[in-house]
């Protein structure tokens, strides 16, 4: 099955949650809830392996995948206060959670491998996080299967592959509208998966378990804030497209993505306004609790976000009101992501600083009305799917540039928006603020998503600042966006490993070995 058409609040602006991490601990967090779920008795027992060539054997236990996947199992929310503390409260209460490092072959880089043990049951399987967040389960219990959390998923295992064409008969008489069905046959035995876009009623499902021949059933329900759809036909996809659709239906930046996602989501383009304006509550919440201090102990950096009004009082910065506030408000973000406190992840948690700090402080800046940033905030999310279509959110497979740079690029646009530019201004200033950022590394400092990131998140933010502002005087983009963005992945896939997170640059230096060693030593 083809992924899911990306979603606004699935793929780009969201989720909200605790860590430093999305890829690692969002991540890692919808991997173990699915699992959760599809286990029918009660989970004793579970092994995670990472492949020693990927990016979560050098990073797991620094980036949080073993806290988010941990709190996945336990069934916490990513939002709840209890998700630092899943470790312990697993190791307390249960189930019994193992983390290993084995050489499978992994193709992507963030790879799991794992075995669930129930009371009388057992079952192993592949999943991948993608990047932001997202994810997709990839082989359950050998069979390959195709589950991102869009879809109410049923499992159906079989203990003969003879009784596989009479059981898939039945189900198509008995399970009612089926999104997509999907069989694979190994081994003697066979599996059938179904999509729905609705949870079959009870008794449908007990007449599923109740086939000839079906040995074994699980369960999964959407773990996505919008939920997967048949025959889902957009508009656009791509930033060309859009210009295409935008000569017959004129409107501003932001509608389009307001009209986008309420395709998406079936539902209206005032919904789609009304959640974004409760995610900008979450990031100014989070403006306001980084810039009062927060305090962590497993971390590099301290509180520093206040340090820049008390300069600036002092007359001690280069004056520059807005770059200046735009810096203090990032820094803020960052500070409470690091301390394990609620961020939206935008398109990252890694990159939760750049645009959020950056409307905001301009929002504020210049005196607009909230639902100014929240129509630059939605404009934002529209130049993220053109990227999630086309590319990735991963740095692992395409470098910071695609978290970091991803979010200028998203920025910019949202700033042309809130200066009321006009659609070709947004996805201009989108096109230049990302070639400006082509070939950026992710190399974090001693394993933690602090130090080199702090400062390309303001980076990026104040790139995104100054490609606005080309935009908005007339500068030629020459190249345009569609073509930026393949350009970053190319250059992305082409980048080394030690220069795609955690394996080498900044984050190999003397002075972050000695860090990193600092910190463990504190566990």
């Amino acid at each position: 099955m083809a992924k899911l058409t990306a979603s606004i609040f699935n793929d780009v602006i969201g989720p909200v949650m605790r860590g430093p991490s999305s890829s690692h601990v969002a991540g890692a967090a919808r991997i173990a809830a699915l699992i959760r779920q599809s286990q029918r008795d009660d989970i004793r027992k579970v092994r995670v392996y990472f492949d020693p060539n990927g990016s979560l054997a050098e990073s797991y236990d620094g980036h949080g995948t073993d806290i988010g996947f941990v709190g996945g199992l336990l069934g916490l929310e990513l939002t709840d206060p209890s998700v630092p503390e899943a470790l312990q409260i697993a190791r307390e209460k249960g189930p019994e959670v193992a983390f290993f490092i084995k050489d499978y072959n992994a193709v992507h880089p963030n790879t799991y491998r794992i075995e669930v043990e129930g009371a009388a049951s057992a079952h192993s399987w592949d999943a991948v996080s993608v990047g932001g967040g997202m994810i997709r389960m990839e082989v359950f219990d050998g069979f390959p299967v195709s589950i991102d959390g869009g879809y109410f998923e049923y499992l159906l295992t079989l203990g003969s592959a003879e009784h596989l064409d009479a059981a898939v008969a039945t189900v198509k008489s008995v399970a009612g509208k089926i999104e997509q069905i999907d069989t694979a046959a190994q081994g003697g035995k066979a599996l059938i998966s179904l999509k729905t876009s609705a949870a079959l009623p009870e008794e449908a499902f007990d007449a599923l378990r109740a086939i000839p021949g079906v040995a074994d059933t699980a369960f999964m329900e959407p773990i996505l804030p919008t939920r997967a759809k048949a025959d889902c036909a957009m508009p656009f996809l791509s930033a060309a497209e859009l210009l295409e659709y935008a000569k017959k239906n004129p409107m501003e930046f932001w509608e389009y993505a307001a009209l986008y996602e309420s395709i998406r989501g079936n539902t209206t383009p005032a919904a789609v306004f009304e959640q974004m304006s409760a995610l900008l509550a979450v990031m100014e919440n989070c403006i306001a609790e980084g810039l009062a201090g927060t305090h962590y102990e497993d971390r590099i950096l301290g509180p520093q976000a206040y340090k820049m009004d008390e300069a600036a009082r002092k007359g001690a910065l280069i004056p520059n009101d807005l770059n200046n506030r735009i810096i203090a408000y990032i820094s803020a973000i960052m500070e409470v992501k690091s301390a394990m406190g609620v961020i939206v992840a935008a398109p990252t948690a890694g990159s939760c600083g750049g645009l959020p700090g950056t409307l905001v402080g301009t929002g504020r800046s210049l005196g607009l009305a909230r639902d100014e940033i929240v129509k630059g905030l939605l404009a934002a999310g529209l130049i993220g799917v053109f990227i999630a279509e086309s590319a990735t959110f991963a740095a692992e497979v395409a470098g910071c540039q695609v978290e970091c740079g991803a979010g200028s690029g998203m920025a910019a646009a949202g700033l042309a928006q809130i200066m009321h530019g006009s659609v070709e201004q947004c996805l201009d200033a989108a096109s230049m603020a990302l070639q400006n950022i082509t070939g950026l590394a992710c190399d974090p400092v001693a394993n933690r998503v602090e130090v080199p990131c702090l400062g390309k998140n303001i980076m990026c933010g104040l790139n995104a600042v100054a490609a606005a502002n080309m935009a908005l005087a007339g500068f030629d983009k020459v190249i345009p966006l569609d073509q930026t963005i393949a350009a970053i992945y190319d250059i992305g896939l082409k980048l080394p490993l030690e220069l795609r997170c955690s394996h080498g640059g900044l984050g190999k230096a003397e002075a972050s070995a000695r860090i990193r060693k600092k910190l463990e030593g504190r566990r």
